[in-house]
């Protein structure tokens, strides 16, 4: 079961107390791969790993003359260390912590991203398999079209959402390299065997070339992921908050005890949590612009993306997290009205049976054309409320010199829709 509390994970995250937490922790890997291939004493990094501390206070009181958040933090852990600090970043440039250590932290966002997707994905399947026989209208175009189920609404949405899953697991994939190459990535003052033993005892991957930067087409990479889960979503959530509408009335969030829908409406139960999930998708959609907008840096690297992703990447794994946290919710609180289903399904008298009577007909017939024109005629009738289709139909002298009532009757049965529906559930979730 996810609380409401699981959300405090991402954002402690994100804090600035576990953000110089992770820079320390890189920092101290660097120095104790350097301590192994004696670049630095071995002694010093003793005393470094021993004496290390940061104080965010200090840190931030640093910044205000130095305008260097880097150095700041460097400085704030020297007052700590002592003199073995002249070994602590040696070598190094910021970005190589910098870079390093947001890697380790859009890794573990993502860890805590996918346990909910995941989540999310289980809660659609049992839906699917609990109503996968469950017969429902389906519409094109916002109008009725044909018969189908709920279950292979849900069946559409697992495989959507497993792809969204597939697709972010890549980029956090993409997204999960460190560096240790320089100012300029050409090495000069660190072997990259150094690079090689910390990224290796962080988790991540050496990229295989750098700038003074990590390549901005993975970061892009894994916000435009979050940003395409987030729209199908987004997707989800519009199908239920249509099934909601008043004049549909097939699904419907859950209403708890207590809760009010509109402060001046008593009748109201809106979706507003499938509203707010739409929300969040068009706010993920502006962040994958963004991230992709900090691709092109000049030469080696310059500063245009660092404003941008201090924003966008702790808020796109923030606001993601909540969503997916919200429609898990939704979907445990989700309402299906079978009932209505059904009705809807024989609104004015089954019209949406029209093609099943229309293959049914041409045969007879001997035109397809002449049969279209015989059903249409019967359904744009039943739509002007002369009466309920099938009863126009059987009334239909012409139709009746083809078909018997039996024959028209046979027309309107649901499981002509649904004999393939376990071929499909087979596809989609195997045996």
């Amino acid at each position: 079961m996810i609380s409401r509390y699981t959300l405090k994970e991402m954002g402690e995250l994100w804090s600035e107390e576990n953000k110089f937490r992770t820079w320390l922790k890189v920092e101290l890997e660097a120095a104790r791969a350097m301590a192994e291939y004696k670049i630095i004493p071995v002694k010093a990094y003793q005393a470094i790993k021993k004496k290390a501390r940061f104080d965010v206070a200090r840190i931030n009181e640093i910044e205000q003359e130095v305008n260097h958040d880097v150095i700041a933090f460097l400085t704030s852990v020297s007052e700590y260390v002592g003199d073995d600090a002249r070994y602590l970043h040696f070598g190094m440039t910021s970005s190589d912590m910098l870079d390093t250590s947001l890697s380790l932290l859009m890794k573990q966002a993502a860890g805590i991203i996918d346990k909910k997707i995941g989540h999310a994905l289980r809660q659609i399947k049992t839906l699917a398999r609990r109503y996968m026989m469950m017969p429902c209208m389906g519409r094109t175009h916002g109008i009725l079209a044909e018969p189908t189920t709920v279950g292979l609404k849900f069946a559409v949405w697992y495989t959507e959402l497993s792809r969204a899953q597939e697709r972010f697991k890549a980029a956090t994939q993409a997204v999960s390299v460190g560096k240790m190459s320089g100012a300029v990535g050409n090495f000069a003052n660190l072997d990259p065997k150094i690079e090689t033993t910390v990224c290796r005892r962080l988790g991540l991957r050496p990229a295989e070339v750098s700038t003074q930067v990590v390549q901005r087409d993975r970061h892009a990479h894994y916000i435009t992921a979050l940003a395409l889960l987030a729209s199908s979503l987004e997707k989800f959530a519009t199908e239920i908050r249509n099934l909601q509408r008043s004049e549909i009335g097939e699904m419907a969030e859950g209403f708890t005890k207590g809760q009010k829908g509109s402060s001046a409406m008593p009748h109201k139960k809106n979706p507003i949590t499938a509203e707010r999930i739409t929300g969040i998708a068009r706010m993920l959609r502006g962040y994958a612009m963004s991230a992709m907008e900090n691709i092109p840096l000049w030469h080696e690297r310059d500063i245009a993306h660092s404003s941008v992703e201090r924003v966008i990447i702790p808020d796109a794994t923030i606001v993601i997290d909540y969503g997916l946290q919200k429609f898990n919710e939704l979907l445990k609180g989700l309402v299906v009205n079978e009932k209505r289903m059904i009705e809807n399904i024989f609104h004015r008298g089954g019209v949406v049976f029209s093609q099943r009577l229309l293959l049914k007909l041409t045969g007879p017939v001997g035109s397809r054309d002449k049969a279209y024109r015989m059903v249409q005629r019967n359904a744009m009738a039943a739509h002007q409320g002369r009466g309920p289709f099938r009863e126009l139909v059987k009334q239909d002298r012409e139709i009746r010199k083809h078909l018997s009532e039996a024959d028209i009757d046979d027309c309107f049965d649901l499981r002509y829709y649904t004999k393939n529906v376990g071929k499909i559930f087979k596809r989609v979730f195997g045996r």
